[in-house]
């Protein structure tokens, strides 16, 4: 009996732990909490702009931080949201998170970062914890064992974390994270992040789209397609390396996405820009400025596309 009560008591802390820390993880406080905090803002955006046709943005940081939504709605007349989120959720995560508000009419806009291109199962290191967070485990078929360690590790606090938050209730009175800065109606970021200690260095890529990623990929489009919407796809603007490798992975993966639905981008500079001052704080993330520039070419491109009309 007494090593029955034993074992109990153990698990009973060891549940009350995990639950501590996943309402710190998941709900307030930590990154996850701010990610699921700012998607389901922005889910709650989609379902209420109800119109004809509309244009939604999907992808990563690298799409959330790099296209101004409402400059686009501005110029084309047209509904448009920002709602792309985080590259680690993993492309197969990514995808089926945004189905829901995807409708007939809707032009859908994936521009997804090279690390989602060039990933080989789809997954990240958020995916299992991000679909716990928004109440779907398991979302886009993620592997038991994965799924298992998400979960577990979901209700573990690390020590950076709850360090920075301290620091944050002492400093600021309120807890904060990369996403906790509030959204527009469009769903767009409101503030730009800086990068303040590394130099600007080249990004170099050094592999094209995976057969993963092209499959998951081709079967969006069907997927899109079935709900009577359109998908067009996007390489993304990075301050990368003009080097013969990066330039020969990008044009081969610029074709093989072709294969599956148009792509938006400029055909001489293959998007790589060698001018910083367009950054924020990574390689994709842009400045007002640059997220200005960028949008324009986007809007000139889905009307040369005839994807919207000129």
């Amino acid at each position: 009996m007494n090593k029955f009560l034993r074992l109990s008591s153990w698990f009973a802390i060891a549940g009350l732990t995990w639950g501590v820390g996943y309402l710190y993880n998941a709900r307030y406080g930590g990154e996850l909490s701010w990610l699921r905090m700012m998607y389901e803002q922005k889910m709650a955006i989609a379902k209420e702009v109800q119109a004809p046709q509309r244009i939604l943005i999907v992808g990563g940081s690298g799409a959330h931080y790099t296209v101004d939504a409402e400059l686009m709605q501005k110029d084309l007349g047209i509904p448009t949201l920002n709602m792309a989120t985080d590259g680690p959720i993993g492309l197969d995560v990514i995808l089926p998170s945004i189905s829901d508000v995807i409708k007939k009419g809707d032009i859908v806009v994936l521009i997804p970062e090279y690390l989602l291109l060039l990933d080989d199962d789809g997954f990240g290191d958020r995916s299992g914890q991000f679909g716990a967070a928004i109440g779907k485990p398991g979302l886009g078929n993620i592997p038991t064992k994965q799924l298992a360690q998400d979960m577990m590790l979901l209700g573990v606090s690390t020590l950076k974390a709850v360090t920075k938050s301290s620091l944050d209730l002492v400093e600021k009175g309120r807890l904060t994270g990369y996403y906790s800065d509030p959204i527009t109606a469009n769903g767009d970021p409101t503030v730009m992040k800086q990068r303040t200690k590394s130099k600007w260095w080249s990004l170099t890529i050094n592999d094209s789209v995976s057969p993963h990623s092209l499959r998951r990929i081709q079967q969006f489009k069907q997927e899109v397609e079935a709900k009577g919407a359109t998908l067009v796809l996007g390489l993304s603007w990075i301050y990368g390396s003009t080097d013969s490798t990066t330039l020969g992975n990008i044009r081969k993966t610029a074709e093989e996405l072709g294969k599956i639905a148009p792509v938006l981008y400029d055909k001489e500079s293959l998007n790589v820009k060698t001018d910083s001052s367009l950054f924020a704080d990574t390689h994709y993330h842009l400045n007002p400025s640059g997220r200005r520039t960028r949008t324009t070419e986007l809007v000139q491109q889905l009307k040369a596309a005839n994807i919207v009309p000129n």
